[in-house]
């Protein structure tokens, strides 16, 4: 709910300023995760993603941008090439409701004000809190069990293009590092506060990621933009 109060705050904020440029738009996707269940894929999305994006362009190489997505991840070790996980049989899912706010970078200028067509490919990176599930094993199963507030930092890769002078379509690829090694189960510790080793599984110098690829459309409007130096 407050990912959600956040971001009609912003959307009214954009709707009544008429000196730059915005740009607004829904994300549909897929979803995989990285870590010490199931398949060992790094891009294999296999659960639905939705979301919307606002962007705040303040030059053509770079803008603001605020995002507000919801998935679900999911692993079975059956589904592993590794002998040693299959043998295991552990398997889970997890829903993450992430919030991020940060910078988009364009390889090229990009400013529709300029005219249609344009593109170029686009890296994004900014802060990123996420609500998940922790799980925990239990009685040789993998089940849910509280609530995981951490953050991430995303790694995003796309390439946008404009469709007409008002809209832009756009696909992308985001890994996300967390902060927490407990999206699987793996590591019970972060949930119970104490070690528990009968109850611990997988490589524990790293955490879990996870990973959202889609599409975006967007929607621009506003004056031609005063564009600043930041």
């Amino acid at each position: 709910m407050r990912y959600l109060i956040a971001f009609v705050i912003l959307f009214a904020y954009v709707a009544n300023t008429r000196a730059q440029t915005f740009e607004v738009g829904p994300f549909v996707g897929g979803a995989n995760y990285i870590g010490d269940v199931g398949r060992t894929n790094y891009i294999f999305p296999n659960r639905l993603v939705i979301g919307g994006i606002a962007k705040w362009n303040r030059s053509p190489r770079h803008a603001f941008r605020l995002s507000v997505k919801v998935g679900e991840i999911a692993a079975d070790d059956a589904q592993s090439p590794e002998t040693r996980r299959v043998d295991r049989g552990y398997s889970f899912s997890n829903t993450i409701a992430e919030a991020s706010l940060g910078i988009e970078y364009n390889f090229w200028e990009f400013n529709l004000h300029k005219g249609h067509p344009q593109s170029t490919p686009y890296l994004y990176t900014g802060p990123t809190f996420f609500r998940a599930d922790h799980v925990y094993l239990q009685d040789g199963e993998l089940i849910n069990e509280g609530t995981n507030w951490s953050f991430a930092i995303p790694m995003v890769l796309g390439y946008k293009e404009s469709i007409t002078e008002d809209i832009t379509g756009a696909i992308e690829i985001g890994a996300r590092y967390t902060f927490t090694d407990n999206l699987d189960g793996s590591w019970p510790e972060e949930l119970s506060g104490e070690r528990d080793p009968l109850k611990e599984f997988g490589n524990h110098n790293t955490n879990d990621w996870y990973v959202f690829s889609g599409v975006i459309f967007t929607f621009t409007w506003g004056r031609k933009p005063c564009y600043s130096h930041f």
